[in-house]
């Protein structure tokens, strides 16, 4: 049989330096720490990374990559309400697999340039994204919404989704890496992001998102 290759040290690095920062927030992840979980000399991680800032965009570089193949919209079809779902879904999803990246969001960017500067286009992308959706809801038929009406609708979804991880962790940080405690937030964050376009739709989209919302109330009592 085919033996799989050990993972490289510098994989490993990133993604033991990944459950770290989720776990117990980046500040409070020294290269120390990381190495001595690695069971490896500090010499050892430097060779692969400089310092932890290093680390950090490593781990970004990964978080972009993915969140762009994930911020796109139908090409050949006007988005519905089935999309919008999909989408906050595999957002969020992503934001909670990245999650340190927004519970330590204003103390990464106050010193660090490069995660500032790809952050906010990130920030643009995915509002640009949401538009999109509202638009093509509207173009359907299935929402009524003025172009400052989606203006509005399309930077709250991203406010929302963006800061919900900070909210919950707010709400009950002991329990914030609890597993059930994880996919009630992210049920949570996407019923409350796609309830701001709730009064804005009509006809079998709004009876859709009625029954979807209904389903996600119960499991989430």
């Amino acid at each position: 049989m085919l033996q799989k290759a050990p993972r490289r040290t510098r994989e490993r690095i990133l993604e033991l330096s990944l459950r770290l920062f989720n776990e117990f927030g980046e500040p409070n992840i020294t290269t120390t720490v990381i190495a001595e979980e690695m069971n490896i000399s500090p010499g050892n991680l430097y060779y692969h990374f400089r310092n932890k800032d290093d680390i950090v965009n490593s781990i970004f570089v990964q978080f972009e990559a993915e969140i762009e193949r994930i911020l796109t919209v139908p090409e050949t079809r006007r988005s519905n309400l089935e999309d919008v779902w999909f989408y906050l879904h595999v957002t969020f999803e992503l934001i909670w697999r990245y999650r340190f990246l927004y519970r330590d969001l204003s103390d990464l960017l106050s010193r660090n340039r490069k995660l500032e500067l790809h952050f906010k286009q990130i920030l643009n992308h995915k509002t640009k994204v949401a538009r999109q959706l509202c638009e093509d809801l509207r173009g359907e038929g299935s929402m009524e919404a003025t172009d400052a009406e989606i203006d509005a609708l399309a930077t709250n979804m991203v406010v929302v989704a963006t800061y919900w991880l900070s909210y919950e962790y707010v709400r009950n940080p002991r329990k914030y890496n609890e597993q059930q405690a994880m996919l009630d937030s992210l049920a949570r964050g996407c019923y409350q992001v796609l309830s701001q376009i709730g009064p804005y739709l009509r006809g079998d989209t709004r009876l859709l998102f009625q029954k979807l919302s209904e389903e996600y109330l119960k499991k989430l009592k």
